[in-house]
């Protein structure tokens, strides 16, 4: 198959034919349909985390299902999936408390001294990068890392749900737990936080305040929900959220990983209000609460994934974009061949769109 394969960091991917193993008994394989290029994957590409190399990337991703192993029961062959790199084993003490996305997902690799999923033709080991590597033409994956969806639904629009919406909706919903009529701002509007503010108006928030520092951006939060917006990197910016909240939201929510995104979330909270950190920041960075916030009743979290139940969660919101309420179709800014791969995360750097979606020819 042909695949995106990270080989230094730092330097683009390289296009290369790699081979794929057969489904073991838990395993699934799919072939790709269509994959988001999401900013988690450029911070291994640039090396800010680390990993080990070469590898392939990608982990938004939705396809359909060619093979299964022999233990596998909850997809078949043909269905339609999307992929989540919340793979889950299913009875360690996060799961059973309905903590499916801090699983650590051991049990869902390949064990040491296993034969490897991906290689080189040379036999070389490619490492599959968050149980998925998705920017490749198939994925072998197992069977937790995947769920079924709705076999009308549009496989570019539903790439995005694995990661963006997941993460963006899965923190209105799960992580939030936003009521009718509470206040939002989320800082950074891309793929993340333009999910997160059509999740908002989905979940009948009030006022929710978009913060970015390009007007394009801030341009399409408001056709997803948005009923205000702030220029993130104005000297007033918290200022504005307070004004215009009359005190401070009750949900500010960081979604792009910016050291000063997570300071602007703390400052515009009201009283009792909660900021919550979706984005990956720098590993050394802090973001915290100062004393008289705390005093105030306010409170910091982290939502990894958003807090996610996929197996439950993506079906649900296949069927918000099927009947009219998630607008997937604005979040998507364009669609490119898997050629094109270095192209759109130049332009992601760039920061001038929402997101791009490599689609793989059917």
């Amino acid at each position: 198959m042909k695949a995106a394969v990270l080989i230094e960091a730092g330097k683009p991917l390289q296009i290369e034919q790699i081979n794929i193993a057969n489904p073991g008994p838990h395993e699934v394989l799919i072939r790709t349909a269509a994959c988001g290029l999401c900013h988690s994957d450029l911070h291994f590409i640039e090396g800010t985390y680390p990993h080990p190399l070469p590898a392939i990337p990608g982990h938004e991703a939705a396809g359909i299902v060619e093979a299964v192993g022999s233990e596998v029961r909850t997809v078949k062959v043909g269905d339609a999936v999307v992929t989540c790199l919340s793979a889950f084993c299913g009875h360690c003490e996060y799961c059973v408390t309905g903590r499916m996305s801090l699983c650590l997902g051991g049990e869902t690799r390949r064990r040491p001294g296993e034969a490897p999923r991906l290689t080189r033709p040379d036999g070389s080991i490619v490492n599959q990068m968050l149980n998925l590597s998705a920017y490749a033409e198939m994925m072998l994956v197992h069977e937790h890392a995947c769920v079924a969806i709705h076999p009308d639904m549009p496989l570019p629009q539903a790439s995005v749900i694995g990661c963006a919406v997941t993460t963006g909706a899965g923190t209105i919903f799960n992580a939030c737990k936003v009521t009718p009529g509470e206040t939002v701002a989320v800082i950074g509007c891309g793929g993340v936080g333009l999910a997160t503010i059509n999740a908002a108006k989905i979940a009948g928030a009030g006022r929710i305040i978009a913060a970015d520092l390009l007007p394009e951006k801030r341009e399409m939060a408001l056709k997803l929900g948005a009923t205000d917006v702030v220029d993130a990197l104005a000297d007033d910016a918290a200022a504005q959220i307070q004004e215009l909240t009359k005190g401070g939201v009750d949900h500010a929510i960081e979604a792009v990983g910016r050291p000063a995104s997570g300071t602007l979330a703390v400052k515009s909270l009201k009283r009792g209000g909660t900021a919550t950190i979706l984005g990956m920041m720098p590993l050394q960075h802090s973001v915290g609460l100062s004393a008289m916030d705390l005093l105030s009743g306010k409170k910091l979290q982290g939502a990894i994934m958003g807090g996610n139940r996929f197996p439950v969660d993506i079906p649900r919101l296949v069927d918000f974009y099927m009947r009219g309420l998630l607008d997937l179709d604005t979040i998507i800014s364009e669609t490119i061949p898997l050629e094109r791969i270095n192209e759109g995360f130049d332009q992601m750097k760039r920061g001038d769109s929402a997101r791009s979606v490599i689609v793989f020819d059917q």
